[in-house]
Formats: structure tokens, sequence, C-alpha cells
């Protein structure tokens, strides 16, 4: 393997492969090929080595500045007078300025996401050059295909996908999302009984229900101790007055209460 071929570009590797396709009778094929999936890689490309410029220069700082600092602020613990004149003022301003670069540094690196868009465009610039060799062998996704004009919409469709989610991921998400929502009104209005459900697909209050048996053998016995405490407090003189009238007021706001829950809501 010679070294000029080492050096060739991805452009100059895949160009002659694309003018080399097969795609109906008119070049456009080619030229679509050309103008959105080399040109894609190549932009990517470009980016992700950009931004791998710029993040490993601030990160080669930071780690430098991080190195130097402990040790420029450990030589002020020795003895005074075995340091030079003036030390104690150049340490200072020393240290303040590392602190200061390390800081800018971070700041930056966290300000531009350089870490994170240099993973992204990476990864974007690896789908789409598998997504390519794919396509060029017709492997893959691809095996089932005669020929590269059977399968070209497959692999634009596919490299239109790798650039949408590049797009939506860039920009925190806020791409337009077509797919269908969970429906909670809906799937609950579904697994409701059908006396129950709503014909506008959302649940709505459920009528009330017929009062139980035992909850109404329960208040009536309630009801008669109630009785008997009453009429045994009125057997018991200016005391059991009170207590029969405070019985009784008890007596009233239960049966209110009750009138208020058996009535239906207003509309």
């Amino acid at each position: 393997m010679s070294l000029e071929f080492k050096r060739l570009t991805y452009y100059d590797r895949v160009n002659e492969i694309i003018d080399g396709l097969r795609l109906k009778d008119s070049p456009n094929d080619n030229q679509i090929i050309k103008n959105r999936f080399l040109y894609e890689v190549m932009h990517y490309e470009y980016k992700r080595d950009s931004t791998k410029k710029y993040y490993d220069s601030l990160r080669f700082i930071m780690t430098i500045g991080s190195i130097l600092l402990p040790a420029i602020l450990s030589i002020g613990q020795m003895d005074p007078a075995k340091l030079p004149k003036n030390f104690e003022a150049i340490t200072y301003w020393t240290s303040w300025s590392l602190s200061l670069t390390i800081t800018a540094c971070n700041g930056f690196l966290q300000l531009f996401s350089l870490d994170k868009n240099y993973i992204a465009y990476s990864l974007v610039t690896e789908q789409l050059k598998t997504e390519g060799w794919q396509y060029f062998q017709l492997s893959g996704k691809y095996e089932n295909a005669d020929n590269h004009q059977q399968s070209f919409k497959q692999f634009c469709k596919s490299i239109e996908g790798v650039k949408r989610k590049q797009i939506e991921q860039e920009y925190n998400g806020k791409g337009e999302d077509k797919k269908n929502k969970f429906n909670f009104d809906k799937e609950l209005n579904n697994t409701l009984p059908p006396q129950y459900q709503n014909s506008s697909g959302t649940s709505g209050p459920l009528p009330n229900p017929s009062p139980n048996p035992l909850q109404s053998i329960g208040s009536a016995i309630e009801m008669v101790d109630t009785v008997g405490e009453l009429k045994d407090s009125l057997e018991g003189g200016q005391s059991g007055k009170k207590i029969a009238k405070s019985i009784t007021d008890d007596v009233i706001d239960k049966s209110l209460e009750r009138v208020e829950e058996g009535r239906p809501n207003a509309k």
C-alpha cells in the first residue's frame, strides 16, 4: 500500500465510486449523492476537526494549569529566607493568572459545548460513512437489492434520517415530533366498562353507585343507638337535657350530610 493512497481524503476515495454508479440514464442521481451525501460527510468532518482543535487546546491548557497551580503554591511554603526577593508577589500574581486562565477555559468549554459537539460530529460522520459504504457495497440493509438503482431511494431516506436526528440534537431536541403521543384519557376510557364510557373518548365522572345494603343497615343501627341515648338522656334531668340537645344537633348534622351526599351535582 503506497503512502499516496493513505493520504487520500474521503472525497478522493468516494468521488470516483459515485461517478461509476449506474443510476438510470441521467447523471442526476449521481449528482444528488454528491451534493447531499458526500457534501454532508465533508461538512461534518470539517466541523469535527475544527471542534477537536479548540477542544484539545482548551483541555491542554486546563491540564497544564491544574498541574502548575498547586506546584507554585507549594513553593511558597518554603523558608522565606531561601526564596528570591519579591517571590511572594510573583507567586500571588502567577497563581491568580493560572486560576483565571483555567476558569476561563472551562467556561468556554461549557459555553460552546465543545466536548458534546465533538462527540456528536464524530458520530454523525461515522454513521454517514457507514451508510455510504453499505450502499456502495450493497451490504447490510441493502443486501437484498439487485443494483444501486433499486436501493437509491432507501439510501436517500437513511441519509435524511441521520441528518434530521443530528439537527434535533444540535438544537436541544426542539425539532417537530411527529410520533403519536400517549393519550391517557383515551386509554382510560377504553379500560372502563361500557356503561361508564363517554362518547367523546374521555372518561367523565362516574355515576353514583347504588347504596350498599350493609352501609344502610349500619346507618339504621347507628340511628337506633342514638335514639336510645337520647331517651336515656331525657330521663336524666337538667344535665340530661344538655346532652340530649347536643345529641340532637349531632343527629341533625349527620342527616344533612347524608342528604347533601345523595343530592346530584348541579350542572
